[in-house]
């Protein structure tokens, strides 16, 4: 569903990504871990061409993604969910979740609310439909900015650091809810945290990077438990007790 070819990403002077070659299958939920400053969130904002690669090839379900067809390439099959939650502020939750179904899908408004309604209900926050975001928690926040991914019905849906920006409290209701997403949909999730526990539980296979590049990779079971190189073995001694 995603192959990244040799990307690289300059920022001014400042190298970000260095080679950079990985495959996502339909269906697999990769988790991308690593120090702050590694270009995990980089990595993941160059598979919709929020960052443009300074080099290399993006593909997207087998069609390579440029600056002309990134649009409708974007549209057909992806979604994100940011650390802040990007949700407009003057419209209801039902409205933040049926604009882009309206709007760039064209479905009626009947379709986009029943859409709507049921991602709501899988969320958990149906009783929530008529009210504004700012009354919300940063959880119920997060939690509807996933239930709005979702009503797009992309084939990938992208998480960059999802929790990073919450309390400690809410950070579990929001993973509840991207378990539970991981074990009944047959989405194809890519997931930059620094949730251990949750790449433990969800993850088809981890990726660990560091100065801009892919230096681990592997199931949980043997990334967690039998880490070949230093830097990631030192990572996880450090936040792993």
């Amino acid at each position: 569903m995603i192959k990244l070819e040799h990307v690289e990403k300059y920022f001014g002077n400042i190298h970000v990504l260095k080679d950079v070659n990985l495959e996502v299958k339909e269906g697999e939920k990769l988790v991308i871990i690593g120090p702050s400053g590694s270009g995990k969130s980089t990595t993941v904002r160059c598979m919709n061409f929020l960052e443009e690669p300074t080099k290399g090839k993006v593909f997207i379900n087998g069609e390579q993604l440029t600056h002309k067809n990134k649009t409708k390439i974007i549209k057909d099959n992806i979604s994100m969910v940011f650390q802040q939650f990007n949700l407009y502020p003057h419209l209801t939750v039902l409205e933040n979740l049926t604009l882009a179904p309206v709007k760039l899908h064209h479905k009626s408004k009947q379709e986009a609310e029943e859409l709507a309604y049921h991602y709501l209900d899988v969320v958990g926050l149906r009783d929530k439909a008529h009210v504004y975001p700012l009354t919300l928690s940063g959880g119920q926040q997060q939690r509807i900015a996933i239930a709005r991914a979702l009503c797009t019905q992309s084939k990938i849906i992208l998480f960059d650091e999802p929790t990073s920006a919450l309390d400690p409290e809410t950070i579990q209701e929001v993973l509840d809810v991207m378990v539970k997403l991981a074990k009944e949909a047959n989405i194809t999730m890519v997931v930059v945290t620094h949730e251990m526990g949750f790449a433990r539980q969800v993850a088809d296979r981890i990726i660990f990077m560091a100065d801009g590049q892919i230096i681990e990779e592997g199931s949980p079971a043997t990334f967690f438990n039998n880490p070949t190189n230093e830097r990631v073995k030192n990572f996880l001694g450090k936040i792993i007790h």
